[in-house]
């Protein structure tokens, strides 16, 4: 099926062509239909089908006629990453139709955004927090408004915005076309749509279990806590050779690992919500650019990254939530093609990986990396450079005699005669910062790191 049975005008159609798509996907096929004739609507579908263009193309469809200069559609986001992809969709298939669009988020100077919106804009991406600064100030005139859009409603939810969401909602006008558009659609989400949309269709691509893309092959790759790090190095260096996206759970997190890898010659883009929003945009440049082949993001920040050809999402760190490994690793596989999911699995990640599996439906594959393997924690021999305590009742002990040997036990657990010299394990050296190993939100660098890319002062 081709794009025109779904009745958009020839110039939005045109627009899409020239940026090479054929075909609508399922998500499309299901809710542009709906979204053309008012109605609300609910669309669940799986990370990377492109719900956005779902929603931007009719969306565009609508306003191209009427009064200009009026907000009069509203796209509420989870981050400001996803916000700016958003925006660019709409500027793309809407090269052909004369609709101005802005956007509005956090990390940057609310002066800026003030003035465009007085200029007057026709449709407006936001993130919660930032678009409740606006409004509080009086920059923000919904009497026109039309159209409001819930993206990644899901996401919005994990990160606290649901009251934010229900205060915007509150100011809106009651008559208007409502879209709620999420990866996921927990229970929680449900009761929110019955709350704010009116007779919704409902398209769900992806089952209620929440289901990754067909061409992600996922594996759980167990590995002992220690060794994590040099894991990660080792995947780098002879399979996940593509570009590639590493998450963590943390900021901190995110920051030592970039240093690592960056201590073992990678170039690594960095994205987490401690960057300034120039460090994260010239991040993703790098990343897209393929400038940086690896990327190191937490959830919060990698929600939106939008780039082609991404052939492996590494779980460095599993998410808390569920619902997140599905999100992270629907950044690759995009668009029906195919790509890697690998998951660094520690023992005291077990639980999360039962939660996962269970809203999956399915197992994950196993596979043992030779000499990573976790053997449990008690077994593990000491890594080099750590300091091996001896027991207690071993400590300080002088050379025995037999008289002193206790019935028995003729040998220490590692296999050495009680009473033989054990020779202490010196620490490892410190390792050696990189020249771009400073990561606070107040430095001077470049947004994406690597050996030697200090950014002059």
């Amino acid at each position: 099926m081709s794009f025109t049975p779904l009745g958009l005008a020839p110039e939005i159609e045109r627009a899409v062509r020239d940026e090479g798509y054929e075909t609508p996907t399922p998500i499309q096929e299901g809710a542009i239909p709906g979204i053309l004739a008012g109605r609300d609507l609910i669309g669940c579908a799986q990370t990377g089908t492109g719900k956005t263009a779902a929603f931007t193309l009719p969306i565009l469809h609508r306003l191209r006629t009427g009064a200009r200069g009026r907000l009069r559609a509203l796209i509420l986001t989870p981050t400001r990453e996803l916000a700016l992809q958003v925006c660019e969709s709409l500027r793309v298939y809407g090269r052909h139709v004369r609709l101005d669009s802005a956007v509005v988020h956090g990390g940057v100077g609310l002066e800026p955004q003030q003035q465009r919106l007085r200029r007057g804009v026709d449709i407006l991406v936001a993130t919660p927090g930032r678009l409740l600064d606006l409004m509080q100030r009086g920059n923000v005139d919904y009497r026109a408004l039309e159209v409001l859009v819930l993206d990644e409603a899901d996401r919005m939810l994990d990160m606290g915005f649901i009251r934010d969401v229900r205060r915007i909602v509150a100011s809106l006008p009651a008559r208007r076309q409502t879209l709620l558009f999420s990866a996921t659609m927990p229970d929680e989400i449900r009761r929110l749509s019955r709350e704010i949309l009116r007779d919704p269709v409902n398209v769900e691509v992806a089952p209620r279990r929440s289901a990754p893309a067909k061409g992600v092959r996922q594996t759980l790759l167990p590995v002992a806590t220690v060794r994590k790090r040099d894991l990660m190095a080792h995947l780098l260096e002879t399979e996940a050779r593509g570009l590639t996206l590493v998450f963590t759970r943390t900021k901190h997190g995110a920051n030592k690992l970039a240093r690592h890898l960056e201590g073992r010659g990678h170039v690594v883009a960095l994205l987490h919500g401690n960057r300034s929003q120039s460090q994260r945009t010239r991040a993703l440049d790098a990343f897209r650019g393929k400038r940086a082949r690896i990327m190191v993001a937490t959830d919060i920040a990698g929600r939106g990254i939008d780039v082609e050809d991404i052939s492996h999402v590494v779980n460095y760190d599993l998410p808390n939530v569920p619902e997140d490994y599905v999100h992270r690793i629907g950044r690759t596989a995009r668009a029906g093609a195919t790509g890697e999911a690998l998951s660094l699995v520690s023992p005291e990640d077990h639980p999360h990986v039962r939660g996962i599996e269970a809203l999956i439906g399915h197992a994950i594959d196993r596979r043992v990396v030779q000499g990573f393997a976790d053997n449990g924690a008690s077994s593990s021999r000491p890594q080099a450079g750590s300091q091996m305590r001896r027991p207690k009742d071993l400590r300080m002990m002088r050379p025995a005699g037999p008289q002193m040997r206790p019935a028995g036990h003729g040998a220490r657990p590692n296999g050495n005669p009680i009473g033989s010299v054990v020779s202490p394990i010196r620490p490892a050296a410190p390792p050696i910062r990189s020249a771009a190993a400073d990561s606070s939100p107040g430095s001077n660098h470049s947004g994406w790191r690597g050996r030697g890319m200090r950014r002059r002062a």
